[in-house]
């Protein structure tokens, strides 16, 4: 048995909470990025995330891509999230890439908590896709007493 008393767990930091930078996780996203190249879920390059729409979780676009590319990423991926942090430098840097400024992640986990943490510099906000309305009620016929012979 144990002598020690249990640590106090960490604040939960709950996903309504929107991630400013001012309140961003101490440890930065970096640091899975390793883990997207083992795992091969890195997609480079407009054309390749065109053709690969169905795998694509969001795409990461460089701070310094051009304006005219930037609106063409956001036209053609509208229907996904869209991302703008980093330099095409930092991009070459951490997956290896050079001159990529426009790269993909597919779908998985590891995708999921990448977007979780880069979700502050999303550029297109996500389509209201309404909800469908729920069946109809159909108004309760008033019950009647029964008469007893």
């Amino acid at each position: 048995m144990s002598t020690t008393s249990p640590q106090p767990s960490p604040p939960f930091h709950g996903g309504e909470e929107e991630n400013t930078p001012s309140n961003l996780p101490d440890r930065p996203v970096e640091r899975l990025f390793p883990f997207v190249m083992k795992t091969r879920g890195l997609l480079v390059g407009r054309d390749t995330l065109r053709a690969n729409k169905s795998k694509l979780h969001f795409v990461l676009i460089a701070s310094d891509i051009a304006e005219a590319s930037r609106e063409e990423v956001l036209k053609d991926f509208s229907h996904y999230p869209v991302v703008q942090h980093f330099t095409a430098a930092d991009l070459e840097k951490f997956f290896h890439v050079k001159g990529a400024k426009a790269v993909g992640f597919a779908k998985s986990g590891l995708a999921q908590s990448i977007y979780a943490e880069l979700k502050a510099f999303r550029l297109n906000k996500p389509a209201n896709v309404p909800t469908p309305p729920g069946p109809a009620k159909q108004p309760s016929a008033p019950v009647m007493p029964s008469e007893s012979p």
